[in-house]
C-alpha cells in the first residue's frame, strides 16, 4: 500500500469513529464502504463496515461483513459484531462459537476509566463479552451457562446492571451481601485509571510549548504561575533570548485589563512592593507599591509626576550592568503590561536588570524561603545592546536619579565591568556589593532602608507545600475508590429490592423500594417496579397510583405500560384504559406494549375477537414478548379455544421460562379440559416460581378436591390464607372442605369471618345455612337461607330446595355456583 493510501486509511478510520460517536451511522457506513475498497484485506475495515451496518439495524449485512474474520475468532471486533448479529437473527450457537474462539483476545481485558467524554473504545472488554455470551446462552435455552457468564461479567464490572437483572430473571440464588462489591480486578482497574489522571491534566493545562523540558516535580503545580512555571512566558525555556527581549521589553506598556481582571493586586490580596516584575502574576514576586498605578500617556514628558520612591541604586544597576546577569533574565512583558500599566518606555537592559535583582533578592523555593542564585546563572550573560539602544534608553530615564557621566560609558568599559563582576560576586548578596565603573568593588555596609522595605511573604502569597506525585496518585485513587463504594452501595440497595421482586417476595420488595432515597424512589424505573410489586400483591389501587405518577414524570414512557393496562382491567376502568391505549398508539404504533393495552381495552368491553387480534399483532411486532402470548392465551381460553390457547401459552413459556402467568394458563386449560393431573403439574410449576401467590395455592387445592384428596386440598387452602388472610375465595373453599369433612364448628368460624368480608355474597349465606343445619341450629339456618334468597333471587329454586330439606338427615354437598 502506498504512503498516500495509508494516510487515507487512517483518515477514513478517524472519520468513521467521528460519525459513530456523533450518531451518524449512514455517514459512517458510506465511509466504511470507501475504507474497505481501499484496504479490503484489513480485518479492521470489515469490522467497521459490519459495525455501521449493525447500527443501522441491517443485521444480515452485519453478519455477512463480519463472518470471515469473526467466525474464526481472529479479530475481536468482528467476532463481537458477528455475535450481536447472531443474537438478532436467532443463530445463538454460531455467535457463541465466534466469541469462544476469540477468548484469548478478550479474556482479562478491562476498560474501566477508558470510556470518557474525550476517549472511547470500539472493541469490548471481558465484561461486555460475558454479558453477550450470557444472552446467547439464555436464548439457546441453557440457563446454567448463561448464569455462569453473567456471574463472570458481574465480577469484572458490577455496574453492568443488565447482568444482575439477567441473573434475577433466571431465578439464580444471589447472596446480596457479596454483590456489588469492589472486586480485586475492579480495584486494580481503578488504580490503573487513577494513575493516568495527573498526566492527563498536564496535557490539558500546560502551555503549548514543545521545547519545554519535562519536570515530574511540577506536575501538581501546573496551575501556579511562578518564575519557573509560567505558561504565558515560553521564553524561559530556550530560544533567542535577545530577540525575545527586544520584541517584548522594547514595546510600550498598553493600558488594558489583565486576563484575570482589572486589578490583579486587589484580586489576589498580594503585598505590593516597589520593584516591577516581568511576570507579575507570580505570588512570590514584588510589584509596585501604591495600589493601582496612574494611567498616563506613553509619550509623557520627564516632567510628569515621579514614580513612587525606589531603593537607592546606582546608574549601572538601572542600565542593566548588574552583576550575575545570565541568559535567562529576559522576561515576557505581556503580563507585566497587563498588571502594571505605565507611561514609561521600557528598555531591555533595565528590564533585564530588574529581573536579575528580583532573582537575587526575592527568588524563593516552593516552600516560600529565599534561594541563592546558582553558578550557572551568574556565569552566563546576555549579549549587549547597541549604542543606539543604550543612548535611547538612558535618554528616556529621569535624569535626577542617574550620574552625569553615565551616558559616556563605552562598550569596552561595560565589558570590563562585566568581567570583573563575573569573577568576584559569587556568594555575595547584592546588598553587600558596591558597584563602580572601573570594575573594582568594595564591601559596602548593608543599607538600613532595605531591611525596612523587605517584607516577609504573607500567608496568602506564600505557596503551601505541594504533595508529591505519589501522594497525589494515592489521594486520587482513594477518592475514586470511595466514590465507587458509594455508588455501589446505591446499586446494592436497588439490586436488593429488584431481587426480592424477582423472587416474588412482594411485601419485602415494596418495603425495600420505599426505603430508597427520594432521589431514586421518585424515578420512573423505581416507580414501575413498585407498581409491579403492588400488582403482584393484588393491591391494584396502589399500583394505579404508581403508574399514574410515572406518566406525570415521563408522559412518553412506553415500557411497563402493558402492566398498567392490566391493572386498569382488574379495576374495571374502561375509560382510563381506553385513554391509555390511545396515548400509547400515538406514541408508538409498533410497540408490543401499545397493542397489549389496546387488546385489554377490547377485552374489558367483551370484544374478545378484537382483543385476540390485538394481542396477535403484539406477538408479531415482538415474538419474544411473553406477556402478549399470555394475554392472548387467556382470551382464547375465554372463547373456549383450548388448542389455540395451549399453543399460545406454550409460546409464552418458551419466551420466558419463569413467566408464571403462562404456566398458570396451561394449568387452567388442562383444568377446563378435565385433565386433572396435567393441570396439577402446571399449577405446581407456576407456584414454584411464585410461591407467594394465593390464587395458585387455591387452584392446586381445587384440583386436589377433584382428585378426592380433601386433606391435601385443606392444606392448600390454609396455605393460601396464610399468604392472604383477606382472600375470600380461599376462605370459602376452606369452609367447604371442612363441611365435607363434617367439621362444622371449624367451618362456622371461617364462615363468620367470610360473612364480614363479603356481606352481599349470596353463596356465603347459603353455605352458612347448611353449616347451621349440620350443627342442628334450624332457626339460624332458616334465617340465613332467607338472607341468601333476598340477595340472589335468581337462585331461589336451589335455596328453596335447601330449606325444604332441613328435616332430612343426609347432607349432600353443595354445588359450586
Amino acid at each position: 500500500m502506498s504512503h498516500n493510501s495509508t494516510l487515507a486509511v487512517t483518515q477514513l478510520k478517524q472519520l468513521i469513529y467521528y460519525h459513530l460517536d456523533n450518531e451518524s451511522p449512514d455517514n459512517a457506513n458510506f465511509l466504511a464502504g470507501r475504507l474497505i475498497a481501499i484496504d479490503p484485506r484489513n480485518p479492521d475495515s470489515s469490522h467497521l463496515l459490519a459495525l455501521t451496518n449493525y447500527r443501522l439495524r441491517r443485521f444480515k449485512a452485519a453478519y455477512d461483513c463480519s463472518q470471515k474474520n469473526g467466525a474464526s475468532g481472529r479479530h475481536l471486533g468482528c467476532a463481537y459484531v458477528l455475535a450481536l448479529a447472531c443474537q438478532e437473527l436467532g443463530k445463538h450457537n454460531e455467535g457463541i462459537s465466534a466469541l469462544e474462539k476469540a477468548r484469548s483476545l478478550w479474556q482479562g481485558r478491562n476498560h474501566w476509566g477508558k470510556h470518557t467524554e474525550s476517549s472511547t473504545r470500539h472493541t469490548p472488554d471481558a465484561a461486555a463479552v460475558n454479558t453477550l455470551l450470557g444472552k446467547l446462552w439464555r436464548g439457546h435455552g441453557d440457563s446454567r451457562r448463561a448464569g455462569d457468564c453473567y456471574i463472570e461479567a458481574h465480577k469484572s464490572n458490577p455496574f453492568t446492571w443488565e447482568v444482575f437483572q439477567g441473573l434475577c430473571d433466571l431465578g439464580a440464588d444471589i447472596d446480596m451481601s457479596s454483590s456489588f462489591r469492589v472486586t480485586p480486578d475492579l480495584a486494580s482497574a481503578i488504580s490503573s485509571a487513577s494513575a493516568t489522571i495527573p498526566h492527563q491534566e498536564v496535557v490539558k493545562d500546560e502551555a503549548p510549548n514543545n521545547s519545554a523540558p519535562s519536570n515530574s516535580n511540577n506536575i501538581n503545580n501546573i496551575h501556579i504561575l511562578t518564575p519557573t512555571n509560567d505558561p504565558f512566558n515560553p521564553s524561559k525555556n530556550g530560544g533567542d533570548l535577545v530577540a525575545q527581549a527586544q520584541s517584548n521589553f522594547l514595546l510600550p506598556k498598553i493600558k488594558s485589563k489583565g486576563i484575570f481582571g482589572n486589578n490583579m493586586s486587589k484580586s489576589t490580596n498580594q503585598p505590593t512592593w516597589e520593584t516591577p516584575t516581568a511576570n507579575g502574576m507570580s505570588g512570590d514576586e514584588d510589584v509596585e507599591m501604591g495600589g493601582v498605578p496612574q494611567e498616563t500617556d506613553v509619550a509623557e514628558e520627564p516632567s510628569a509626576p515621579a514614580a513612587p520612591t525606589r531603593r537607592s541604586r546606582t546608574a549601572l544597576q538601572r542600565l542593566g550592568l548588574d552583576a550575575g546577569k545570565d541568559s535567562q533574565k529576559a522576561r515576557s512583558g505581556t503580563i507585566r503590561g497587563q498588571v502594571k500599566p505605565s507611561s514609561e518606555v521600557v528598555d531591555a537592559d533595565d528590564a533585564t536588570n530588574a529581573a536579575q535583582s528580583r532573582r537575587t533578592q526575592h527568588k524563593r523555593t516552593i516552600s516560600g524561603h529565599s534561594a541563592q542564585v546558582t553558578d550557572a546563572e551568574t556565569i552566563t550573560s546576555a549579549p549587549r545592546r547597541s549604542n543606539r539602544l543604550f543612548s535611547q534608553i538612558t535618554g528616556s530615564k529621569t535624569t535626577s536619579r542617574m550620574p552625569a557621566d553615565s551616558n559616556s560609558l563605552t562598550a569596552a568599559k561595560r565589558d570590563e565591568v562585566k568581567k570583573a563582576k563575573a569573577t568576584g560576586t559569587k556568594g555575595r548578596g547584592p546588598a553587600q556589593v558596591g558597584r563602580v565603573v572601573s570594575g573594582n568593588r568594595k564591601v559596602m555596609p548593608p543599607n538600613p532602608g532595605e531591611a525596612k522595605d523587605t517584607r516577609a511573604p504573607s500567608r496568602s502569597s506564600a505557596a503551601p507545600p505541594m504533595p508529591t506525585q505519589k501522594q497525589a496518585l494515592e489521594s486520587t485513587a482513594a477518592i475514586e475508590m470511595a466514590s465507587t463504594e458509594s455508588l455501589l452501595s446505591t446499586f446494592r440497595s436497588l439490586g436488593a429490592a429488584y431481587y426480592l421482586l424477582s423472587r416474588y417476595q412482594v411485601s419485602s420488595a415494596i418495603d425495600a423500594f420505599k426505603a430508597l432515597p427520594s432521589a431514586h424512589r421518585e424515578t420512573p424505573w423505581v416507580l414501575a417496579q413498585l407498581g409491579k410489586a403492588y400488582y403482584e400483591a393484588a393491591e391494584y389501587s396502589s399500583a394505579e397510583i404508581c403508574f399514574a405518577k410515572i406518566l406525570k414524570l415521563q408522559p412518553t414512557r412506553i415500557e411497563d405500560m402493558e402492566v398498567y393496562s392490566t391493572v386498569l382491567w382488574q379495576l374495571k376502568k374502561p375509560v382510563q384504559l381506553a385513554f391509555l391505549a390511545h396515548n400509547l398508539r400515538d406514541l408508538d404504533f409498533n410497540s408490543p406494549q401499545t397493542w397489549c393495552a389496546v387488546g385489554n381495552a377490547f377485552s374489558l368491553s367483551r370484544e374478545h375477537e378484537q382483543a385476540i387480534a390485538c394481542f396477535k399483532r403484539a406477538t408479531q411486532v415482538d415474538p419474544e414478548f411473553s406477556y402478549a402470548w399470555t394475554l392472548m392465551g387467556h382470551e382464547l381460553l375465554t372463547n373456549e379455544e383450548f388448542d389455540a390457547a395451549l399453543a399460545s401459552f406454550r409460546k409464552g413459556v418458551g419466551s420466558e421460562r419463569r413467566g408464571f402467568g403462562a404456566w398458570y394458563g396451561l394449568g387452567k386449560c388442562y383444568e377446563r379440559m378435565g385433565k386433572w393431573d396435567e393441570a396439577q403439574r402446571h399449577y405446581r410449576i407456576a407456584f414454584g416460581i411464585n410461591p407467594s401467590n394465593p390464587v395458585l395455592a387455591v387452584c392446586i387445592g381445587v384440583i386436589m378436591e377433584k382428585l378426592h384428596q380433601p386433606q391435601k386440598a385443606l392444606s392448600q387452602y390454609t396455605l393460601a390464607l396464610n399468604l392472604a388472610p383477606n382472600s375470600a375465595l380461599a376462605r370459602f373453599k376452606k369452609a367447604r372442605v371442612l363441611m365435607s369433612l363434617r367439621l362444622y364448628a371449624d367451618a362456622l368460624v371461617e364462615l363468620e369471618v367470610l360473612k364480614n368480608l363479603a356481606p352481599e355474597e349470596a353463596n356465603v349465606f347459603f353455605l352458612l345455612g347448611k353449616c347451621f343445619k349440620g350443627l342442628g341450629r334450624r332457626a339460624d339456618s332458616v334465617r340465613t337461607f332467607t338472607t341468601a334468597l333476598n340477595l340472589d333471587a335468581k337462585a331461589s329454586q336451589y335455596i328453596k330446595e335447601a330449606m325444604e330439606a332441613l328435616d332430612d338427615s343426609d347432607d349432600d354437598d353443595m354445588d359450586d355456583d
